[in-house]
């Protein structure tokens, strides 16, 4: 079944940042899209978590239905800043963070400065290292490079959407058309502020994530694409060998975009997972 959203805004540093929340349950979850995500991208997952939760999935600023911000605020500092407004305008004293990619590193740096608010993490794609090189890095800043500003007809843009992502579901790739674009006098433009998170992205060092990882202190669930160009192996041993609270997973047949990949496969493991963490 479903879960029916509700749309919401909040202010944080002058920006109107919107999200979505689902259902009413005890527990309270916070939801991270990706560097070009939207909130939308976890409603499959809400879907199968249900009712023992209650959902908050942010559009991080410059994405989705928020404010565009300044490009040099695209950057970890200020994400974590927004999500710690979020949190504080939510009420939530103590949550889960599940995060993607950038998501990902906001919610593990967020851990790191407020560890008596996070009850339980789930990090997908994304360690230290990842930002800043290896294949997955310099496809991304590739990605920034050549992305087009706006496309001359939907199937120009659906075109794009298939040509850099192969291994998405249908369901997937309808959604990025639906929430990443609108029509703007007959141009199919971004609703997200490409120009400035491309820049931002090329331009700004990215955030040491060690820190984050080694400080992780509540139960994480770290989710590895088995043919992700971004998160190695290596990577992933390098922080469970660091970590009693971090427990690594991974999923076969899906890229750095494994809930677009594999739903299925990630909503069952986020599920088990939250599962022991609610019966410990």
């Amino acid at each position: 079944m479903t879960m029916s959203s509700s749309s919401h805004f909040f202010t944080s540093d002058g920006l109107n940042l919107h999200y979505l929340q689902w259902g009413s349950g005890k527990v309270p979850v916070v939801m991270l899209h990706g560097l070009r995500g939207f909130a939308q991208t976890w409603q499959d997952l809400v879907d199968a978590m249900g009712n023992e939760f209650t959902f908050f999935a942010l559009d991080q600023r410059g994405r989705g239905d928020s404010d565009w911000g300044p490009t040099e605020d695209y950057k970890a500092d200020t994400y974590v800043q927004d999500l710690a407004r979020f949190v504080d305008h939510l009420g939530l004293e103590h949550f889960v963070l599940i995060g993607h990619s950038l998501g990902g590193q906001n919610a593990a740096e967020f851990a790191r400065l407020y560890p008596e608010r996070v009850m339980a993490m789930v990090i997908e794609d994304i360690g230290p290292g990842s930002s800043k090189q290896g294949e997955g890095a310099e496809r991304i800043r590739r990605e920034m490079r050549n992305t087009p500003l706006s496309f001359d007809s939907w199937q120009a843009a659906k075109d794009f959407w298939t040509h850099s992502r192969p291994n998405l579901t249908e369901r997937a790739l309808q959604a990025r058309l639906t929430y990443s674009f609108r029509e703007v006098d007959g141009k199919v433009t971004w609703k997200h502020d490409q120009q400035g998170i491309a820049e931002a992205r090329l331009t700004i060092e990215p955030m040491d994530l060690w820190p984050a990882f080694r400080a992780i202190s509540c139960p994480t669930l770290l989710i590895k694409g088995g043919d992700s160009d971004f998160l190695p192996s290596q990577t992933v041993a390098d922080i469970t060998a660091s970590s009693d609270f971090v427990q690594a997973i991974q999923i076969d047949h899906a890229s750095h975009y494994v809930h677009d990949d594999q739903p299925e496969k990630f909503n069952e493991a986020v599920v088990r997972f939250m599962q022991a963490v609610l019966t410990d």
